[in-house]
């Protein structure tokens, strides 16, 4: 607005203090608004540096991902926990920030004396950033070392692997070290799938993951872990170890080897002589191989049920003659070479087979390759590649060639089930998957005459299965004992034996499969003997009788069951059905 006087004289003055004002203004906001992008571009490129400086995640070598990483429950197959976190604090210490180290190593050690005073003293000492002093312990230890009140001293929280069970399943689960890594087992198998990488990407970190399923089931896995236990005990024996698997599915119902150790602490793993007999133990495994070399050579046609042969003599090679254990010297038929454990007997059949195919039997079982099975302890049997006629002939009857328990119960599996090999599992598999994984390895006739000897061998007078049929009365097992002396300083000793049982059950509709095994037995009794059915077969059967119910089977007495197996060409012969 411009202000005039009365002769018009322009107001100049006037109009340049108000342009002076506003340039200054102009001025000042520019400086302003200078000063506020001078900001953002300082605040920005500190920004972008922070963003590209890598700061060290690790905890002593450790993600802290990997460190508070959560593990998957681990179900049995009726959903009972096996495996589980829980929450646990660990101690650890910034040394750069301890005031007084000496004062913090004598207050520290009034709460955990079970630290060394020097190994603690240099702990906290230096300028590094983190260390640990103690890890899983107690939400009581954790209290009474806060109200210690020690500068640079805390707690993390971890996951630790708890496992309900004890012992009883220590074998089937292993264990995980203290940064919650499975070092055994299952825990371990489940790491070398794709845990370790959900870990490692943080993924498993406070994340409540999938329960794993089991095939185990924990009923009848504590009647087998209590059975062997009692075993070790009645026979006084070193180790004893066993496993039950669904015949159809492959399913492993259940699996124990004692000694075992506490999954809740792992270094008892490290104990001599707690390894897993079922899978990473090979034994010679004695006379439960005989029912191999029958059913090898009934199915190559090369025997027939209604056979005979003669066992008056020992079979003669150079200097050495192969004889029986209790001999019966006479002519003996098929059934009776397998109800009396004939070496002799055994010995002539897989020469009418011819070694070469009985050796091509054996790969068929594949008891020369690794059982694909999830548990990483496996050790690969020991099979001669070729079988001279002196190691085939000592091979026929279970000697001069090693496998697992878990060899042997997959090719019992085939036995009972129909003729089909199918890998044995520790996760849960329905029939109809498994069925896809069937490899025929027997025609179904031979599987029938197979059940037929197993049962025969149980119920006859003189098989050496008695003992186990004694126990599990009405449950219609069956099964071949092994008794096998082991080699002490270089030759076989009679008074250290390894004694097996394998069976099926019930045979009349067969479902399971099981093996036993007891080392170094002793007599129970002056009446008893050290002989495999008195242990291992008595065993077999009050195990049975104690699981069959648990698993859906019903005890039948009939007679009419057992003549039913019976093949009809022995029938025709021995109405009895021997």
């Amino acid at each position: 607005m411009a202000v005039a006087t009365e002769d018009y004289t322009p107001t100049i003055a006037l109009d340049g203090a108000r342009k002076q004002r506003g340039n200054l203004t102009q001025a000042r906001i520019r400086w302003m608004i200078l000063g506020v992008l001078l900001g953002f571009l300082l605040v920005g490129g500190r920004l972008v540096q922070l963003g590209m400086v890598e700061t060290d995640q690790t905890i002593e070598g450790q993600t802290r991902d990997a460190i508070q990483a959560s593990r998957p429950p681990i179900l049995d197959r009726n959903g009972l926990e096996m495996a589980l976190d829980i929450r646990v604090p660990s101690l650890y210490a910034e040394p750069r920030r301890i005031i007084d180290v000496e004062e913090a190593v004598q207050k520290l050690r009034t709460v955990l004396p079970n630290l060394s005073e020097e190994w603690l003293r240099n702990r906290l000492s230096g300028d590094r950033g983190f260390v640990w002093v103690q890890r899983e312990l107690t939400p009581a230890i954790q209290e009474q070392v806060m109200r210690l009140g020690i500068p640079g001293i805390d707690f993390i929280t971890e996951s630790k692997r708890f496992y309900p069970g004890m012992n009883e399943a220590a074998h089937i689960l292993g264990s995980t070290n203290v940064d919650n890594q499975g070092i055994s087992g299952i825990e371990r198998a489940m790491d070398n799938d794709s845990l370790a990488l959900l870990q490692e990407l943080g993924l498993a970190r406070g994340n409540a993951l999938t329960p794993v399923d089991l095939s185990v089931d924990m009923r009848v896995q504590h009647v087998l872990h209590n059975e062997l236990t009692d075993a070790m005990q009645r026979y006084q024996s070193i180790a004893a170890a066993g496993v039950i698997m669904d015949i159809y599915s492959g399913e492993v119902i259940a699996l124990a080897s004692l000694p075992d150790f506490n999954p809740n602490e792992p270094a008892t793993a490290l104990v001599k002589d707690t390894f897993n007999r079922i899978t990473s133990g090979i034994f010679e495994p004695g006379s439960i191989f005989k029912t191999v070399t029958l059913a090898g050579a009934l199915d190559a046609g090369a025997v027939r049920m209604t056979d005979q042969f003669d066992a008056r003599y020992g079979v003669r090679f150079g200097r050495y003659t192969i004889s029986d254990f209790h001999g019966k010297n006479r002519i003996l038929s098929l059934p009776e070479v397998y109800k009396y454990s004939s070496n002799i007997g055994t010995i002539r059949i897989m020469q009418e087979m011819g070694k070469d195919n009985f050796r091509a039997f054996l790969s068929r079982l594949k008891f020369d390759q690794r059982v694909e099975f999830e548990l990483p302890e496996m050790r690969v049997p020991t099979v001669p590649k070729e079988l001279s006629e002196v190691a085939a002939a000592t091979a026929s009857f279970g000697h001069g060639l090693s496998v697992s328990p878990l060899h042997m119960v997959a090719a019992y599996a085939a036995f009972a089930n129909g003729g089909n090999y199918i890998a044995p599992t520790l996760y849960k598999r329905s029939v109809a998957e498994a069925e896809q994984l069937y490899e025929r390895v027997l025609q179904p006739q031979t599987s029938a005459y197979m059940r037929y000897l197993m049962r025969l061998n149980a119920i006859s007078t003189g098989g050496s299965g008695s003992q186990m049929n004694r126990a599990a009365q009405g449950y219609r097992a069956g099964g071949k004992t092994g008794t096998a002396e082991k080699v002490v300083d270089g030759r076989y000793s009679s008074s250290k034996v390894t004694n097996f049982f394998a069976s099926a059950f019930p045979l009349d509709n067969p479902r399971y499969a099981m093996l036993i095994m007891i080392d170094e037995p002793q007599r129970e009794n002056p009446q008893s003997g050290t002989t495999a059915g008195w242990n291992a077969g008595a065993m077999t059967g009050r195990v049975v009788q104690r699981v069959a119910p648990m698993l859906g089977i019903a005890p039948d007495f009939s007679e009419m069951l057992d003549q039913q197996i019976v093949p009809p060409e022995v029938r025709r012969i021995f109405p009895e059905g021997y």
